[in-house]
């Protein structure tokens, strides 16, 4: 019996991903919080002079710490700019929280599979392939949503036009899924009400579970 399923998110900003990670944290995954991991490297002094050394002392808030709106304005774009500083970003940052996830889930791999159902472990990574996770997965959630919701959605984090046209930009460079691994996809439509997506993530969950 396979002890271990890794469940990868893939999704626009908006879709619901963050639901559909907390629907299956209710059901019992073990979710991953790689956004989580990465804000905790802001506090490592090391990284911050590595992000200060590229990006200048103005992403610096008065305390110190990384001022991430003044980040985020210089890595997310439409422009090669915006391209090259996020692959610099990625590469200060990246490492360390990939081996943090990796020494989670080797840690979640070692514990005993309960009811004889595997584990289910949900990563949830922004921009999870461009950032070479999707290989590690053996499933591949991609979350989606209708288009007037989504925008909906992102209306209510008081973000502007341009804020959002900048994630999105991120998003679309390196977003595809290979052909090579379109047959660990699952099709999850987040665009109706609450009731509706969790009834959506109890058929998910009773597929992932079935010994």
């Amino acid at each position: 019996m396979t002890v271990m399923i890794v469940v990868g998110l893939v999704g626009m900003i908006g879709a619901g991903k963050s639901t559909v990670a907390r629907l299956l944290a209710a059901r019992g995954a073990d979710v991953i919080d790689a956004d989580r991991i990465a804000h905790e490297q802001f506090a490592d002094a090391e990284v911050r002079r590595a992000i200060a050394g590229r990006f200048g002392g103005d992403v610096l808030a008065s305390d110190g710490g990384i001022d991430r709106a003044a980040l985020a304005r210089r890595v997310f774009g439409p422009t090669a700019a915006h391209e090259a500083a996020l692959r610099d970003l990625e590469a200060i940052v990246h490492p360390r929280v990939r081996r943090r996830i990796e020494a989670e889930l080797d840690r979640l791999g070692r514990l005993p599979a309960a009811a004889d159902c595997p584990r289910v472990v949900v990563l949830d990574v922004p921009l999870l392939v461009r950032a070479g996770w999707a290989g590690r997965c053996d499933r591949l959630l991609v979350v989606e949503c209708d288009e007037p919701e989504r925008r909906r959605r992102l209306a209510g984090r008081c973000w502007t036009v341009e804020q959002q046209a900048a994630r999105e930009a991120a998003w679309s460079r390196g977003s595809a899924v290979p052909p090579e691994l379109q047959r660990k996809i699952v099709r999850v439509d987040a665009s109706g009400d609450p009731t509706y997506t969790s009834q959506v993530i109890d058929r998910i969950w009773n597929d992932l579970r079935r010994p």
